[in-house]
């Protein structure tokens, strides 16, 4: 996965649109809809309104940005070296730390908010149940783990992974796998929300998303538990 990325770290961004140009939608408004899905989750579970924040496979860093104010402190790891030199360049306050894919380099109870992003479809499905271990053991009691995934139900979102070139090797697992995996962890409260169901940043769509988050129809899903 390392080399995998590495090849990438310069062009990401530039990969991830062409992957989606069919949708006509440009790469920030998905970004835009997870940081919106993070700022609601961080105001209807955690008891602090700025968390000490870590993104687990973080790559370039490209949500970073949309979470200043949001979050205390943020640090993000990755396996891709060169994704995190590019990180660094581009956001100079945030603490970026290399890992070797297994353990996180931080030490129990470290963080209020835990995300890995569109990242578990990379991680060998037997390595899945040890990588939401290593999400729980970072978060400190009564924090939140938050996973962000790709929906297989959903045909858009597989025409989009065949035709991202770095989603060759994407195993995708719906919400009902990562809750699953979240409650055999040791995750409390666990839910799900689906959404990037329709093309349009407004308030009424995002609305209308979230009456919806429970059907799983959206693009992407989160699941979260309380550790």
């Amino acid at each position: 996965m390392t080399e995998l990325f590495d090849g990438y770290h310069d062009n990401y961004r530039d990969v991830v649109q062409s992957s989606i140009d069919f949708s006509g939608l440009p790469h920030d408004f998905f970004m835009r809809a997870k940081a919106d899905l993070l700022r609601d989750l961080i105001a209807q579970r955690l008891d602090t309104d700025k968390p000490d924040m870590l993104d687990v496979g973080c790559g370039v860093g490209s949500l970073h940005p949309l979470l200043h104010g949001m979050v205390g402190s943020l640090s993000g790891i990755d396996v891709s070296s060169a994704s995190l030199a590019q990180a660094r360049a581009d956001n100079a306050a945030v603490d970026y730390r290399e890992f070797d894919g297994r353990t996180f380099p931080f030490a129990n109870s470290s963080f209020d908010l835990v995300t890995a992003i569109c990242v578990i479809h990379h991680v060998v499905p037997g390595e899945w149940a040890q990588f939401v271990a290593e999400m729980r053991r970072v978060t400190r009691p009564g924090g939140l783990v938050c996973v962000i995934e790709h929906n297989p139900y959903n045909p858009l979102t597989r025409l989009a992974v065949s035709r991202c070139e770095f989603d060759r090797d994407a195993v995708l697992l719906g919400a009902g796998t990562t809750r699953k995996l979240m409650s055999a962890g040791g995750l409390r409260e666990i839910g799900a929300r689906h959404f990037l169901l329709l093309p349009w940043d407004t308030k009424p769509a995002r609305r209308l998303e979230d009456a919806l988050g429970g059907v799983p129809l959206g693009g992407q899903y989160a699941a979260f538990g309380t550790a």
